[in-house]
């Protein structure tokens, strides 16, 4: 039986400039990077060394090339705060593109963009 999500995978164009959006400007970690030798590069980040789930940054392109039946669009990630508010002025003291903060039933949300333009929510918990 599945007990965990252990992985996101996310295809981005420029793995570098995601890295560095992610870790610089959203404050997550990287947990592990691994090259084949071949071209075939992943970087696995996270929150934080202790999170149980992880993101890994794949190339688009490559993965297109190696499974052009595989759906590269970018998953819908809701992620969580303590603290919405500080979040919201951080990404924004980053420039980081947010949506408004909205209250929804489970709490008070907001969506940001990567450097890529793709959206993510964040919601307070």
């Amino acid at each position: 039986m599945i007990n965990q999500v252990g992985q996101i995978m996310v295809y981005v164009n420029n793995q570098d400039e995601a890295v560095k959006f992610w870790t610089e400007k959203a404050g997550f970690t990287v947990i592990s990077e691994q090259n084949n030798g071949q071209g075939f590069r992943w970087v696995e980040i996270a929150p934080s060394k202790e999170a149980a789930t992880s993101i890994v940054l794949h190339n688009k392109e490559l993965i297109a090339k190696m499974q052009p039946e595989l759906n590269l669009g970018t998953p819908s990630l809701m992620f969580f705060t303590k603290n919405l508010d500080q979040l919201y002025k951080d990404f924004t003291e980053k420039n980081v593109t947010v949506g408004e903060i909205v209250t929804m039933p489970g709490g008070r949300v907001f969506n940001f963009a990567d450097n890529e333009n793709n959206y993510f929510a964040v919601m307070e918990k």
